[in-house]
């Protein structure tokens, strides 16, 4: 009699441990989901941003597109995109590490602190030439995106 009641607390011990190596192997299955899916919503927010920055530069630049509007100048030790149209001009440009906005009448003095902040960037590189407005997009990560927009000056436009 003594025989059974061990066999039956081995039995209930082997299940405890069966259960025990259950339980440990789910939990281990889902931190490494949940680790994955933290590298993934990382890695597609940092595409998102910096998918962002470039349709925010590339649709300000088609909006801007009139005879003349769009420059790139020299704004204080940055450089700027400048698109005026009736007497206001708008300069994106980056400073302190911020992809910035300036909206202002064309003959006012301002600086580069004075803009908005419209979201954190490591760099900007602008260029214009021959109507081919290039800029470089320094994203976090050490990524450099390129947008090439040709200027079309209102041309193609549909009613």
């Amino acid at each position: 009699m003594k025989r059974q009641g061990t066999k039956h607390q081995m039995d209930g011990l082997l299940m405890l441990l069966l259960f025990g190596v259950f339980a440990v192997c789910v939990l281990s299955v889902l931190l490494t989901g949940a680790k994955a899916y933290r590298g993934l919503t990382d890695r597609d927010r940092a595409a998102y941003d910096r998918r962002t920055c470039v349709q925010y530069i590339a649709t300000r630049v088609r909006q801007g597109d009139i005879e003349g509007g769009v420059t790139v100048e020299p704004f204080e030790d940055t450089t700027a995109l400048c698109m005026t149209q009736d007497g206001y001009m708008t300069r994106i440009y980056w400073h302190d590490g911020y992809l910035m906005e300036l909206y202002t009448s064309a003959d006012a003095e301002l600086y580069p602190e004075d803009g908005e902040k419209i979201m954190p960037l490591e760099s900007l590189s602008l260029a214009m030439e021959d109507g081919l407005v290039t800029a470089e997009i320094g994203a976090a990560g050490g990524v450099v995106d390129t947008l090439r927009l040709s200027l079309r000056c209102g041309e193609g436009d549909l009613l």
